[in-house]
């Protein structure tokens, strides 16, 4: 009999909630992960849960600060996955991140800056209707763990 080749996972905000979960399944389901967070105690606190309540083994499930706002924390998982693993078979990013952009310039100098909302609602269109043209679906994603 051979022995399956293991997989590797990422899982970004991980710390809590569905990514915390997502992270439980993988884990039982003998896929080896990497639970990361911005918060490094959190995201350490995270896996010592998980490993004293699911029993799996430090091999199995270890974690790897990240916030995928900042480009150098990114290339530091990058090496850090390519250095033990070799490479990556699943990624899951439930990192939440903020969509407002701030023109600090702007506030400091007191002025308004205006967005016009007629061509924001068609930049949108356009790229749904471009992604539906290239067989991808704007509002469904499917993952196969």
């Amino acid at each position: 009999m051979t022995e399956e080749t293991p997989r590797y996972a990422v899982v970004t905000g991980a710390n809590k909630g569905i990514g915390f979960e997502i992270c439980r399944q993988l884990a039982n389901s003998g896929v080896r992960v990497v639970l990361t967070s911005r918060d490094e105690k959190r995201g350490l606190e995270a896996v010592e849960t998980l490993r004293r309540e699911t029993g799996v083994s430090e091999q199995t499930l270890v974690f790897h600060q990240l916030d995928v706002t900042d480009p150098a924390s990114i290339t530091s998982l990058a090496q850090f996955v390519k250095a033990q693993f070799g490479k990556l078979d699943i990624l899951i990013n439930n990192a939440g991140v903020s969509g407002v952009i701030i023109d600090i310039d702007a506030i400091r100098a007191g002025k308004e800056k205006r967005v016009d909302s007629t061509s924001l609602e068609a930049r949108r269109t356009d790229g749904l209707a471009h992604s539906k043209r290239n067989g991808v679906s704007a509002r469904r994603l499917e993952t196969r763990v």
